[in-house]
């Protein structure tokens, strides 16, 4: 930031440090207000919120589905999967309904709140530092949603089918909470979001040349032994699957940091 004391409105008037304190409440309250506006209608709609919520766990879900049929074209059968889930306190699906009720007004409120950023942050910035923050925080909200998409629609139905399905004998019988349920999917999920950012990262250390793609290559076996360490502090199961499932991914993005920051650093060398 270069341009000091200067209007969140963008109108180019001075304002004083009380002016920007009073903008950012502004800011704030509408970002509130907004976010309880998504959450109450996604109260209203129970049916489809758990319809979404519930979807990984159901046997007919998407990828379940894609693995049967690759299942079939090699001549095996994927095993039946029919989970319960069970709830054990008076309140708790309420709780549970108000919580993922908020969380889903959050998600679908994202892309204003971004905004509202943008706008109160961009006029203190220099035409060129306004590019860089638009890239990063777009590349990031993306990066983001694609690491909760990933773990939604992959990672999470595998590690739940494995473990819903995993007995240490037939006398004992899979009755997974409601609560465990949500706790793994929401974990999961916003784990994997922030794993997602890392070429973000990648490419924002590199712009300000905090970071070369040599030093990544050389610390490459270094950083899968931190990957797995992370994956492990991820993942809400001790299993070695989930860990391995989170931790692949989370390789492939070191990978891709590598590239982008080696990208980075050419384009720049180029444009100086």
């Amino acid at each position: 930031m270069s341009k000091e004391n200067v209007n969140a409105g963008g109108d180019g008037k001075t304002m004083s440090f009380w002016d920007h304190l009073d903008e950012l409440r502004k800011v704030l309250v509408r970002v509130f207000v907004v976010t309880l506006l998504f959450a109450i209608v996604a109260f209203c709609f129970k049916d489809r919120l758990f319809a979404i919520i519930l979807a990984p766990g159901s046997p007919d879900f998407l990828t379940y589905s894609l693995f049967g049929r690759a299942a079939a074209l090699t001549g095996g059968t994927l095993e039946n999967f029919t989970p319960q889930l069970i709830n054990t306190e008076l309140a708790r699906q309420f709780l549970i309904h108000v919580r993922m009720a908020f969380t889903m007004g959050f998600i679908l409120a994202s892309p204003y709140i971004l905004y509202e950023i943008f706008r109160f942050i961009t006029p203190a910035l220099y035409s060129n530092e306004q590019r860089c923050f638009s890239r990063m925080v777009a590349g990031g909200y993306v990066m983001f949603m694609l690491g909760v998409a990933l773990s939604y629609f992959l990672i999470f139905p595998l590690t739940f089918r494995f473990l819903a399905s995993y007995q240490v004998d037939v006398s004992v019988v899979n009755m997974i909470s409601l609560e465990s349920y949500i706790s793994t999917l929401v974990t999961l999920s916003l784990w994997m979001g922030l794993a997602f950012e890392m070429p973000v990262l990648a490419w924002l250390f590199a712009r300000f040349g905090f970071l070369k793609a040599d030093f990544l290559r050389r610390y490459h076996k270094h950083a899968v032994v931190v990957i797995l360490f992370l994956a492990a502090i991820i993942t809400p199961t001790s299993d070695a699957v989930t860990l391995l499932l989170v931790a692949f991914p989370m390789w492939l993005l070191y990978l891709l940091s590598i590239v982008i920051t080696a990208r980075t650093k050419a384009v720049l060398a180029i444009s100086n």
